[in-house]
């Protein structure tokens, strides 16, 4: 079993409201300390990575304004999280990053030199979480009137990915470092290529700036769970990270992903809560405790956005009509969850902590019950466990939840060595044929 801290460089991120707490630190969100310590807790837990959300915009659709989200602090104010991960593994070793960055608004020549460097100075334990955007305000924020379309995005995010491989895997072939002092030349330029692009969207003629890094292309994650959204996972993705539902429509959805990624290997994170304790009653009483702290307004901001659909405009019974140009396969999950329409009453009552995440609550081995049960039973790999009130939550995992799952050997010991790719696969530091990275026609010129 695989396991990843799932956070947000922000005060607010799934549970809305919790930062409420009087235990609760996510206010220090904007002290690096706050970050180190974070690193220091989740690899002394042999937590396998930090996968930290980002977004883009603010969430406005909401009663068509920000204000919700503002006062609530629902993923604002938001720091970049690129800039957080040097100084985290500069005081771990194993520890993986997965860094979530929306590419409709880069241009593939800068953005493969920042995960390059990362690689780099994480010796290779970094990764990209791969979004195309769902917000109209990060739209607006660049300059735009409004979002592409959902399937365009993920057009754009096809030519993007062409550039970015190019620029990993082809610009400087195996040996064009020779770092020969004697000499005087540090890299051959017969193998140092320029990468040349006339596409639609993205053109260039420039050779990549970073030499070859640990992964040269970092560990590729992807969400999308629309039947466009799989079709990309199945064609780039390595690890997937789906938000959850009943059992047998993620089991279903993780069958589909392997039918499209095969013959590649790929690992399924699914989105989970936890909250801990060494009785069951006391799990309960410590689920009230925070229950009292969330925000259902945050929680109705925050899924506002996601699904693309204004809920301050329905009734609490009134039927919650359209698919919105957001997250597709949100609005898709709420309403077979709802069994029939889909109403503000139904999603309100699912906002439990301030989101719509039921929490897994009791003892260490009644939550390792329930996490096997979605690994033997829906092909789940591993778990992309979000906050409640931080950094309890994550000492109780620490402390209590993953000896439990040691015991019974459903977790590791130690760390494997090697960078992010190797420990999650056990193959070797780069990606491998048939990834459509490395499997192309040559494209490059010197």
């Amino acid at each position: 079993m695989l396991l990843n801290a799932f956070d947000m460089a922000c005060v607010g991120h799934i549970q809305q409201g919790l930062w409420t707490h009087p235990r609760d630190r996510s206010t220090d969100y904007a002290s690096l300390d706050h970050w180190l310590a974070l690193a220091r807790r989740l690899e002394a837990g042999l937590f396998d990575g930090l996968f930290l959300a980002d977004v883009l915009g603010v969430y406005d659709v909401y009663g068509g304004t920000p204000d919700a989200a503002i006062r609530n602090a629902v993923q604002v104010p938001l720091l970049d999280p690129m800039l957080l991960v040097s100084g985290m593994a500069a005081v771990t070793r194993h520890l993986g990053f997965g860094i979530t960055c929306n590419l409709a608004y880069e241009a593939p020549y800068p953005l493969a030199r920042r995960f390059s460097t990362l690689d780099h100075l994480t010796r290779g334990r970094i990764g990209w979480n791969i979004v195309t955007g769902y917000l109209d305000s990060a739209a607006r924020a660049m300059g735009l009137a409004a979002q592409d379309a959902h399937d365009n995005r993920y057009d754009r995010a096809e030519e993007f990915l062409e550039v970015a491989y190019a620029l990993w895997e082809e610009s400087w072939e195996e040996g064009a470092v020779r770092a020969d002092r004697s000499a005087g030349v540090y890299a051959d330029p017969d193998k140092v290529h320029a990468i040349r692009r006339d596409g639609p969207r993205y053109r260039l003629n420039a050779p990549h700036l970073v030499e070859p890094s640990p992964q040269r292309t970092p560990v590729l994650y992807q969400a999308g769970a629309s039947d466009r959204g799989r079709d990309f996972a199945g064609r780039h993705a390595e690890c997937v990270f789906l938000n959850g539902g009943p059992k047998p429509l993620v089991a279903a959805q993780i069958a589909d992903l392997r039918a499209r990624a095969a013959p590649r290997a790929l690992k399924v994170f699914l989105g989970a809560t936890v909250i801990l304790g060494r009785t069951t009653a006391e799990a309960r009483d410590r689920f009230e405790d925070y229950r009292r702290h969330a925000s259902i307004e945050g929680a109705l901001a925050h899924a506002s956005a996601s699904m693309g659909i204004d809920l301050a405009r329905y009734a609490p019974d009134e039927p919650i009509e359209g698919t919105g140009n957001a997250i597709q396969s949100n609005v898709a999950t709420q309403r077979q969850i709802a069994g029939g329409a889909l109403t503000r009453r139904k999603l309100e009552a699912q906002f439990l902590l301030g989101s719509r995440q039921p929490p897994i609550l009791g003892t260490p081995a009644e939550v390792a019950d329930v996490l096997a049960g979605w690994v033997n039973e829906a092909g789940v790999d591993g778990f992309n466990l979000s906050r409640t009130v931080i950094p309890e939550c994550l000492e109780d995992v620490v402390d209590l939840l993953v000896p439990e799952l040691q015991s019974r050997g459903l977790y590791k010991t130690s760390y494997a060595e090697g960078t992010l790719r190797q420990k999650l696969f056990g193959a070797g530091p780069r990606l491998a044929p048939p990834h459509p990275a490395v499997v192309r026609a040559p494209t490059s010129a010197h």
